[in-house]
């Protein structure tokens, strides 16, 4: 598939997993509209491929994919990246969206829903996860005691180099310390830094 808004490159990246072609062409044009790049991809399969060849800002993830549901993708993906997550569904009970914040999802849309609401809710999970492109340098690996993070693919590798499982917010926290090093910070401080502000009192 192609990718939608190609004039928007200096924007964030946005991986939209969903089978609908009309669902994903509307999204997609929504978002570079508003200034995003807009990637599509149709099932699991097509969202490794898309991910291999390019890092992501952010994903919106369907729940009713062909092959692999949208839930166990989003168990994967949160298992490998702290990349922030969008559920995208048509299933609107309670225990659905429970579930799908459970297993490390960040935000949860049931269709049908508003193209504002889709494009402020991702504004709001690339300030939590420090989309800052002015102010930092993602391409710049941060490192101490053997560790390495990694602001662009959002990774953080021990010692050993394995990859450590972190959520976004523990992702946020992690990078505020690694580019304030030596500096005691505040609530106040750490707030501002990760945008904590939005995902309640830490």
């Amino acid at each position: 598939m192609q990718d939608a808004g190609p004039g928007r490159r200096d924007g964030p990246h946005i991986l939209i997993v969903e089978d609908d072609p009309e669902i994903g062409g509307m999204l997609a044009e929504t978002l570079a509209g508003n200034g995003m790049h807009a990637v599509l991809a149709t099932s699991a399969c097509e969202m490794q491929a898309r991910m291999a060849r390019q890092p992501f800002d952010l994903v919106i993830l369907d729940v009713m994919l062909p092959g692999e549901d949208g839930f166990s993708v989003c168990r994967r993906l949160r298992a490998e990246l702290t990349i922030p997550i969008i559920m995208l569904t048509a299933l609107g009970e309670e225990v659905d969206r429970i579930l799908g914040i459970e297993i490390g999802a960040d935000d949860y849309i049931t269709k049908p829903f508003s193209s504002r609401e889709v494009v402020a809710r991702i504004r709001g999970l690339l300030r939590r996860a420090s989309y800052d492109r002015e102010r930092h340098d993602r391409r710049v690996l941060l490192r101490f005691e053997g560790w390495r993070v990694d602001p662009l693919r959002r990774q953080g590798h021990d010692p050993d180099n394995t990859r450590i499982s972190m959520t976004t917010t523990e992702f946020d926290l992690l990078l505020a310390f690694c580019r304030n090093p030596g500096r005691i910070l505040s609530r106040e401080e750490l707030l501002t830094l990760t945008h904590g502000g939005l995902a309640g009192p830490i």
